[in-house]
């Protein structure tokens, strides 16, 4: 653009000198063609210089639109709508643009409207639907809402509805917004829960009715009709300068209405009046109207009236009260029933299957291990009625370890020097000392008993070993003393010998039962005093004549044998005690298996 001024300046320049050549035949230098384009378009030289800079610089241009820019798009968006359409494929352009880059940006941008939009919407729904519950409770209990019940079962409507339309004082149910030159509807809105006609159709009919009044009355020229009655509708139209206002009202409106209606008009006008001077049809810049309809649709319901309803209100309390107390009895049975299943289950050998409750009997299906607790026992427990309680139980053998170790003690019955033990995997441990007889027949009888799968005997002893173990240690613990060169016992050993006749009858009668084989030996011994010889012969002879002893007693002694050692075994002390402790019988005692 600014080569094409610039060039246009220097056209009109030659043009002139061109002129000029050939009427003088002159010729002009570069200096005398610049005063010439001063000349002809009042511009000094100097000034001219500047405006082919300013013509040269490209950021001018966009500095000068950007100043003249927003007043541009006021004016075309005053001239008409295409501004407006062709700007918005760009707009939905960098809207989607700018939701892809963040969605962040937008959302908080809509925040502080989005909210209270919701919150109001919510608000209205819920002020609704409780107003509705407030008037269907409140005639609920009167003789009037049988009446009413009757009739939405008549005409199908709902019961509330019934009584909505019953209380109603008015309700503005449609506000239609018409064109008042064309008759054309610009806007129309409903009351919620409202059944509508084509609303078009509707406000072309008001037209009509309207000219067919002005025609048949010949009522004066801007004259407008301001209400119709149609039974329980009543039609309130609001005249404005370019648009008209009317409204469908159920019910019988107070005139402080009109007020409203007028005061939406002449707010509609203010707003819109340049819209509706330039209405051609398009209803969309009309859509700003609906914040001022919505005002107009306006309704109020009678105030009950205030009855006395003791009778009603006591039985209802009555009855809330006994359902209370059922409740709570209810409810606590149910928890003892529950708490008394709960305790069977936990019992070891006891398995619930079903249960059921049929008219106030309680029914428990399942089965039973002969050596579980008895399920009577836990009723007592939980307080519930036994007479309530029908229970059925199969039996069964449970493999729980505490029942099995039941089980070995009832068949084995373990003498108490025994401890048993039976793991998870089946394991019979059996531990301590026992009769031979016992350990030989639970080595039989194990296998019977069900859930046992293996039979170990860990540290275990036979009894008889034991005491023979025993018997052997105070056998060989005995010592007999006697006088000094004689075979007599000193006072006090008879006593000692009476008891060791008891313990070998004992110990020979344990070897005879576990079949073994045993040597008894009778060693005599004397001190150092004497010769050898004489010492051999003493010591054989105090062996002798303990041997002669237990023969007395009917001791078997064909396993005894009695032998002397002299001092062999002596102290080597020359104390009066030492010499004591030498002039003795001693006894040692060979168990050994017999030879097949």
């Amino acid at each position: 653009m600014n080569d094409n001024y610039k060039n246009k300046i220097d056209d009109k320049s030659r043009e002139v000198l061109r002129e000029k050549s050939q009427s003088s035949d002159v010729s002009l230098n570069q200096n005398e063609l610049s005063e010439l384009r001063s000349l002809l378009f009042d511009i000094e030289p100097n000034k001219l210089n500047k405006l082919y800079e300013r013509l040269d610089n490209p950021q001018i241009q966009p500095e000068d639109i950007s100043q003249l820019l927003p007043e541009a798009i006021i004016l075309r968006s005053k001239q008409d709508k295409l501004l407006g359409e062709a700007i918005v494929s760009t707009v939905e352009e960098a809207i989607h643009s700018s939701i892809k880059q963040d969605h962040n940006i937008l959302s908080e941008a809509f925040f502080p409207i989005i909210g209270p939009a919701a919150r109001k919407a919510i608000s209205a729904s819920l002020d609704e639907m409780i107003q509705s519950l407030n008037q269907t409770l409140e005639h609920s209990l009167s003789l009037q809402s049988f009446k009413w019940r009757l009739e939405a079962r008549r005409t199908g409507k709902s019961f509330a509805e019934i009584v909505l339309l019953r209380t109603l004082v008015y309700r503005v149910e449609q506000v239609f917004l018409i064109h008042k030159k064309t008759g054309l509807l610009l806007q129309h809105l409903v009351a919620t829960n409202v059944g509508t006609q084509d609303p078009v159709l509707v406000s072309a009919m008001l037209t009509a009715i309207q000219d067919f009044v002005q025609d048949s009355f010949r009522m004066q020229k801007g004259d407008v009709l301001q209400s119709l009655q149609f039974g329980e509708l009543t039609i309130w139209i609001e005249e404005g300068p370019q648009a008209l206002l009317a409204s469908i009202i159920r019910g019988k409106p107070p005139q402080e209405l009109r007020l409203v209606f007028q005061d939406a008009i002449e707010k509609i006008h203010l707003k819109l009046s340049q819209e509706i001077n330039d209405f051609a049809g398009e209803t969309q810049p009309f859509e700003a109207s609906k914040t001022y309809l919505e005002a107009c649709l306006a309704f109020k319901y009678k105030n009950p009236h205030k009855k006395n309803y003791t009778y009603a209100w006591a039985f209802l309390g009555a009855t809330a009260i006994a359902s209370g107390i059922w409740g709570f009895f209810t409810i606590r049975e149910q928890f003892r029933w529950n708490a008394y299943i709960e305790k069977l289950n936990s019992q070891p050998g006891i398995v619930v299957i079903s249960t059921k409750q049929i008219t106030g009997k309680y029914f428990i299906f399942g089965m039973r291990d002969p050596l579980a607790v008895d399920p009577n026992t836990l009723i007592q427990q939980t307080n519930l009625d036994p007479q309530t309680i029908i229970s059925q139980w199969k039996p069964y053998l449970s493999l729980e370890p505490q029942f099995t170790i039941k089980r070995v003690e009832k068949l084995l019955q373990p003498p108490k020097t025994v401890s048993i033990q039976v793991d998870n995997n089946g394991i019979l441990q059996v531990t301590g000392f026992a009769p031979r007889r016992w350990i030989l027949e639970a080595r039989k009888s194990w296998h019977f008993i069900p859930g046992i799968t293996q039979f170990q005997e860990t540290s275990f002893v036979e009894l008889e070993l034991k005491q023979l173990e025993l018997f052997k240690n105070q056998i060989e613990q005995k010592k007999l003393f006697f006088l000094e060169g004689s075979i007599e016992l000193i006072p006090g050993e008879s006593d000692k010998l009476k008891s060791l006749v008891l313990i070998l009858q004992k110990l020979l009668n344990i070897v005879n039962y576990l079949g073994k084989d045993v040597d008894i030996q009778i060693i005599g011994h004397t001190n150092t005093t004497g010769t050898e010889q004489k010492n051999m012969l003493l010591s054989q002879a105090r062996a002798n004549k303990i041997l002669s002893h237990f023969n007395s007693q009917r001791i078997n002694t064909s396993k005894f044998r009695a032998m002397g050692i002299s001092s062999r075994l002596s102290l080597q002390s020359l104390t009066a005690e030492a010499q004591k402790a030498d002039r003795r019988v001693s006894f040692k005692v060979i168990i050994t298996n017999k030879l097949n």
